[in-house]
């Protein structure tokens, strides 16, 4: 019987130069590269420096930095020396490898780890990068658990960078030293990436973003800059929990704040559970033994049973383009770093699935040089990475849509409204012939308005969240059913006589705003994006005076709970604001209701009486 060796004395027979270990590889074999921050860097210039001795090697790889340029060894032997799989179709550090189309693998991420260990691409020599070992054998992958556990534990050739800096990750990060086959002992600074400064467009993405995200939500955070805008963002949330294929430095500085505890998460409470880090070093000492936090691999990060699992789980993504039906395009840029199929369908169906989930797709409105709209009509020669039926919130900086359970028009009018002004004409242009939206439709004042997300606010009356917001033009359905509802009373103090129907001509001007001379906050209870609309005020200005006249309308049964008062106030701010002189309002001498409420504001008001009584009050004119 042969006895068995002891894991150390082993780990000492293994260890090679960077020279004899990369000669062990032989031509026509496939080369799986540890991923994103995790790759080992010295293993990877020891093959590039021997490439051209090799023909028709396969390198398999997630995600690369290119700090050693096996693309360009690539382009320069034509593929004769090196052919490259990338699952991600990106760079962190430039642009240019987007452009190697050839060299991607179209793979959702929960699904690429059985490739490797079901032998669907089998991998000869596997490349990583591993901590040292601990008292019992046992190496941390670090920072790049996703799919480089599973190609190390189904290789045939395991060859380890050992590096003292790379942190042991908990969780199901580890592989034994009875596992490798080589190891290559070399110390050096991990790869980092510094977050780029957020723009104002993706600041304002990520204020709307952190509007939809209620306390206890698990989240999922990509690494765009309206993700890292979005984490900032979330500073005044609680309870929140992490679930995502990537952990940064906003996630680090989120939990450091309090603002992530993991505990309502739901399933692994008390962890942040991840597949890889990106970030800097501080970030990397964070994760170092930290009972906090759990790296797991992909088929589990990115399994979408175990996505739905968590209470309220969030998924935030980047796209590159999404049209007016809802499909969506995620390509690279430099504002995304990362891009290509990755795990943006995994994490969009699984919170779909989650109680409370919602799944966000976030965009800039225009390409970086605002020539281009990123919102078109139909999308065209580009591959789609999530379909429309899969597609909930939609975001970019001129507001938030939900496209759940819309129509076609309803989407394509709810898409319109959050493209970039100056492209929303061509839009209802190119949607009429393609006959998503009737030839009848327009934009109004719609087309020119910019909605003003300071001027939401929840607030909570007898126990139920109520939000006052502006109107949207998403919300012309909402506003009619709303008159639909109302009492005969309120019908006629409100329009000044008998009125049955509400037709689309009559409650257009109120969703069709330009958020200055004519404005519409609503009153909204429910499920946001499904919301019911209980209180209506509107001002429109007339401009011989510079005043607003105003007109409101609230449901009968959230009447006496102060909606009208906050309605009032609000349009009185986002007027005065709007450098509107003071408002106005024509009511009937009985209707007392409307006059206390007029009288509510803080300024004097000036009465005058015909057959019917008007109000006034200027705001250079205060109480």
């Amino acid at each position: 019987m042969a006895l068995s060796s002891y894991w150390a004395d082993d780990y000492v027979l293994k260890k090679m130069s960077v020279e004899k270990a990369i000669s062990l590889i032989h031509s026509g074999q496939r080369i799986f590269i540890g991923s994103y921050c995790g790759e080992p860097q010295y293993l990877v210039k020891g093959l590039a420096e021997s490439a051209q001795r090799f023909t028709d090697l396969e390198i398999i790889r997630l995600m690369s930095r290119e700090i050693t340029p096996l693309a360009l060894i690539a382009d320069k032997t034509r593929d004769q020396s090196l052919n490259i799989r990338s699952i991600y179709l990106g760079s962190a550090t430039s642009p240019e490898l987007a452009k190697h189309m050839r060299f991607y693998t179209p793979v959702n991420m929960s699904l690429t780890p059985q490739l490797f260990t079901r032998r669907r691409i089998p991998v000869d020599v596997a490349l990583i990068q591993v901590s040292p070992s601990d008292d019992f054998g046992w190496m941390s992958l670090g920072v790049s658990v996703d799919i480089t556990l599973a190609a190390a534990l189904s290789a045939d050739l395991v060859i380890a960078q050992v590096n003292s800096r790379m942190p042991a990750v908990l969780g199901q990060s580890f592989v034994h030293v009875n596992d490798v086959d080589v190891f290559v002992e070399h110390d050096e600074d991990l790869l980092t990436i510094s977050a780029l400064p957020p723009t104002n467009q993706a600041k304002l993405i990520g204020q709307h973003i952190a509007r939809l995200i209620d306390d206890g939500s698990t989240l999922q955070i990509g690494l765009d800059a309206a993700s890292q805008a979005t984490s900032l963002a979330l500073a005044e949330k609680n309870d929140l929990g992490i679930h995502s294929q990537f952990l940064t430095g906003d996630i680090m500085r989120l939990y450091s704040m309090g603002v992530v505890n993991n505990r309502k998460k739901g399933f692994n409470n008390g962890k942040l559970v991840a597949s890889c880090a990106v970030g800097t070093d501080a970030l990397y000492e964070f994760l170092h033994l930290n009972p906090a936090v759990d790296f797991y691999p992909s088929d589990y990060v990115n399994d979408i049973g175990i996505i739905g699992r968590h209470n309220k789980m969030v998924s935030m993504n980047v796209g590159q383009f999404v049209d007016l039906a809802g499909q969506v395009a995620c390509d690279a840029s430099p504002h995304t770093l990362y891009a290509g199929v990755s795990g943006i369908p995994d994490f969009v169906r699984g919170s779909n699935r989650s109680k409370g989930g919602k799944s966000i797709i976030m965009l800039r409105s225009t390409t970086d040089d605002e020539k281009t709209s990123r919102i078109v009509p139909l999308l065209n020669n580009i591959i789609i990475t999530v379909p429309r039926d899969d597609v909930r919130w939609v975001v970019t900086e001129y507001g938030a849509v939900n496209l759940f359970g819309k129509s076609t028009q309803e989407r394509a009018l709810a898409m319109i409204s959050i493209a970039h002004p100056d492209f929303r004409d061509y839009l209802l242009s190119e949607a009429k012939k393609l006959g998503m939206i009737g030839p009848e439709r327009k934009l109004g004042e719609s087309v020119h308005g910019i909605y003003p997300v300071k001027l939401e606010e929840a607030i909570r009356i007898d126990d139920e969240k109520i939000t006052f917001r502006p109107a949207k033009l998403v919300d012309e359905r909402r506003i009619q059913e709303h008159f639909y509802r109302l009492d005969r009373k309120d019908i006629i103090s409100r329009f000044f006589h008998e009125k049955k129907q509400f037709v689309r001509d009559d409650v257009e001007g109120m969703s069709q705003i330009d958020y200055i001379r004519n404005m519409t906050i609503i009153a909204v209870v429910g499920e946001r994006g499904f919301d019911r609309v209980v209180g209506v005020g509107e001002y429109y200005l007339e401009p011989a005076k510079n005043l607003a006249e105003v007109a409101f309308s609230v449901s009968k049964s959230y009447q006496g709970k102060g909606l009208g008062k906050i309605l009032i106030r609000k349009l009185a701010e986002a007027a005065k604001e709007n450098s509107i002189a003071g408002l106005f309002a024509c009511t009937s001498p009985q209707n007392k209701k409307m006059i206390n409420l007029f009288k509510t504001l803080p300024y004097k008001v000036q009465t005058s009486l015909d057959e019917d009584m008007l109000l006034s009050c200027r705001f250079d004119e205060p109480q």
